[in-house]
């Protein structure tokens, strides 16, 4: 803990967990100025003046999502600085505190953890996961339940040649040029990526879709991990895969289109709806996130003065 701008403050810095339905948001980074559209990270930063910190408080977002792009668990950093005298809030008391003062029922905060101030929330992380849900069988899109509209992408087809995707989601396996599967925007100087895991799978019966249409409605789920992920890679790369599972385009295109490395390619125009992904995880020096109660930051709140920076996984970059 370092000492602040004001004499005998202390400032704590936390690592913040927080899911939200992304469907009424511009995207999780916050909105500055006076545009209308507005960002999940509004929001939280609202709540956060409510802890009354020396210094306003501003959240580093891990992952950065796109409009309509849901999170089931994205992660931030933020500093509280209180005034002198006064003990840092635990991380419980803050996680408490930011959901009491939230004004969009589409966010919620999950849990909180003291972490080193050095730590950051985007270089730190170690992987990340990613959830793009799929239908099958919904020829309109009012034959799809209303609880599902923006929380998957509604296909035509009746079924998906899943053996031709997963033989296609294995050319994109390790490391790679990924500029074939970036849109132009992306922050980052390297296109250079390594995909740890791209799974196909069939996903369970929503519990939103009536008896009489659950013959008709399938439900499938496609999930990336990477360390990090250039812009809108998971969206490109889920298009392309679902044209293959539709006939499309055959594995071995995906392979010449990843070689090619040209973003602007017959096939790149493709990008999957931002409706249907999810950030579904977010994880920090090899030990587990919320399911598994990320017991590194559990043990350094305990004992500040054993955590080495050794013991927090190397740095990494890039954004989704």
């Amino acid at each position: 803990m370092g000492s602040g701008a004001a004499a005998g403050s202390v400032r704590t810095r936390y690592l913040v967990y927080f899911q939200y339905l992304g469907t009424d948001f511009n995207g999780v980074a916050a909105v500055r100025g006076a545009q209308r559209a507005i960002g999940v990270q509004n929001y939280l930063e609202e709540a956060a003046e409510r802890l009354n910190s020396v210094v306003p408080v501003k959240l580093t977002i891990s992952s950065r999502t796109d409009a309509g792009v849901h999170a089931l668990s994205n992660a931030a950093h933020l500093d509280v600085q209180r005034r002198s005298g006064q003990p840092p809030f635990s991380p419980e008391v803050l996680a408490k505190a930011l959901n009491t003062h939230l004004r969009h029922p589409a966010i919620r905060v999950l849990q909180a953890f003291r972490v080193p101030s050095d730590f950051h929330a985007r270089y730190s992380a170690t992987s990340r996961t990613y959830l793009y849900r799929l239908a099958t069988g919904c020829p309109q899109p009012d034959q799809l339940s209303v609880f599902e509209q923006n929380r998957c992408w509604a296909l035509r087809a009746d079924s998906l040649d899943v053996a031709a995707m997963e033989e296609a989601a294995q050319h994109l396996l390790g490391t790679h040029d990924f500029s074939a599967f970036q849109s132009a925007g992306s922050p980052t100087t390297s296109s250079v990526r390594t995909l740890r895991r791209a799974s196909v799978s069939p996903d369970l019966p929503s519990p939103f879709v009536l008896p009489q249409e659950s013959r008709r409605l399938r439900f499938w789920s496609l999930e990336f991990e990477s360390q990090s992920f250039l812009y809108r890679q998971v969206r490109r790369m889920t298009a392309v895969l679902v044209a293959v599972g539709l006939g499309a385009l055959t594995p071995a295109q995906v392979k010449m289109i990843l070689e090619s490395r040209d973003p602007l390619g017959r096939h790149q125009t493709r990008v999957a709806p931002a409706h249907g992904l999810f950030l579904k995880s977010v994880l920090y020096g090899g030990h587990g996130d919320l399911a598994t109660g990320n017991p590194a930051w559990a043990q350094w709140d305990r004992q500040p003065d054993d955590f080495s920076p050794e013991t927090r996984g190397p740095k990494a970059g890039g954004l989704e």
